[in-house]
């Protein structure tokens, strides 16, 4: 074991210890040694005696543990030995991040809408940062780890990102309120990471969807009419509806109501989770009332009960040697006639997307749903899309 020199604490440096070849413990002072194991690893160790016996504890590697993050660790034992804490029992009052994450979410789950958001928590926390923290105390999580976890994907991937940082925070959070950790949680934005990180503004990549142009819009519907298939009719319909791919794939013979000329989409299906009541063109209820009816589901796929896959959409436009243009794209094509061609309210336009309109308050105080000018705007959308020729289209405004 390398000795150090009288009570000198900083024997190391980050040099040193990238070049330590020599297996055994390696003081930097203060009883915390780099550790080189036979087969190469290193780690960060404190030891100390007490009552004529020797204790080590384990700091952690060095892949993931840096040398002042060491020396933070073994400062803060050293103090627990100041105060008469055995370290131990210490330890044994808390959790590690991964066990907490698994507690987070199991004890979080039945609020949640649906498996899939379970599986997300699940995916982001356990590809992104149980890597870097997982099998650290939740009390040992600093600021600077969660740097680590977060920046090689802030620029890159940056929604992930933003949703990582979010989950982590609730983690500690939780970890707090159970009295797994004390102080400040590092992964909280405000006065926090956002003087570390750029701001969701000017780090976030706005990626649009590619759209087909207003004026191909009829000539594409045509074509898809054509084809006649029950992909083809399905997009037909999204487009008519301007729904999005999961509404129109998932959609029930229940949710339609053809003599009231209402699609009603329950709120478990739908991304905010609100009730969509959406008012049907002469062109969409002539898409569902030439559908044949087998079992529950509108758009039947292969396997029995289970709808047209996710993938339909994509490949068909694929096959109609369209893949310069992308689904949710018809959703932007929707929203640019509107803007550019009407002169319908923004408000009509955004409730027609199933979008938030306006504040919280503003929503509580708008109690419709706008239904009668949505009729006439969906009517309007439809005579345009039927129109194979562009240049005979009267713009509304």
């Amino acid at each position: 074991m390398a000795g150090i020199p009288g009570r000198r604490i900083g024997w190391l440096s980050a040099r040193r210890v990238a070049a330590i070849s020599k297996p055994g413990l390696h003081g930097d002072g203060g009883n915390l040694f780099l550790k080189l194991d036979v087969g190469g690893s290193k780690s960060w160790i404190f030891r100390h005696e007490t009552g004529g016996k020797v204790r080590k504890y384990g700091l952690g590697p060095i892949h993931t543990i840096s040398l002042a993050e060491a020396r933070e660790r073994a400062q803060a034992i050293r103090k627990q030995l100041l105060d008469g804490v055995d370290p131990r029992a210490a330890a044994a009052k808390t959790i590690s991040f991964d066990a907490a994450c698994e507690r987070y979410i199991a004890s979080h789950k039945a609020g949640w809408k649906n498996a899939k958001h379970v599986a997300q928590w699940t995916s982001t926390l356990r590809t992104h940062a149980a890597p870097v923290i997982g099998k650290l105390p939740v009390s040992a999580i600093t600021t600077g780890l969660i740097m680590r976890v977060l920046e090689p994907i802030w620029s890159s991937r940056h929604a992930t990102a933003h949703r990582l940082r979010g989950r982590i925070e609730s983690v500690l959070d939780w970890a707090k309120a159970h009295g797994y950790r004390e102080g400040e949680n590092p992964a909280v934005w405000k006065g926090n990471l956002d003087h570390l990180l750029p701001a969701s503004v000017a780090a976030a990549r706005t990626v649009h969807h590619p759209a087909m142009s207003i004026d191909e819009i009829a000539a594409f519907v045509d074509e898809l009419r054509e084809r006649d298939d029950l992909p083809a009719r399905a997009l037909v319909l999204l487009i008519m509806t301007a729904a999005r791919t999961s509404e129109v794939l998932g959609a029930q013979w229940s949710e339609f109501d053809l003599a009231s000329r209402l699609w009603t989409v329950p709120a478990e299906r739908m991304k905010a989770g609100r009730e969509h009541r959406v008012p049907l063109s002469d062109p969409a209820i002539a898409v569902v009332e030439g559908l044949p009816r087998s079992g529950d589901l509108v758009f039947p796929g292969a396997k029995r009960g289970r709808p047209l896959g996710p993938s339909t959409f994509r490949t068909l436009l694929r096959d109609m040697g369209r893949d310069d243009v992308t689904v949710h794209g018809f959703r932007s094509c929707f929203r640019d006639w509107i803007s550019e061609r009407t002169s319908f309210a923004t408000e009509v336009a955004e409730m027609a997307l199933a979008h938030a309109v306006g504040s919280k308050v503003e929503s509580a105080y708008r109690r419709g749903d706008l239904l009668d000018r949505r009729r006439e705007l969906m009517a309007a959308w439809a005579a345009f899309c039927d129109r194979a020729r562009i240049s005979n289209v009267v713009a509304l405004r």
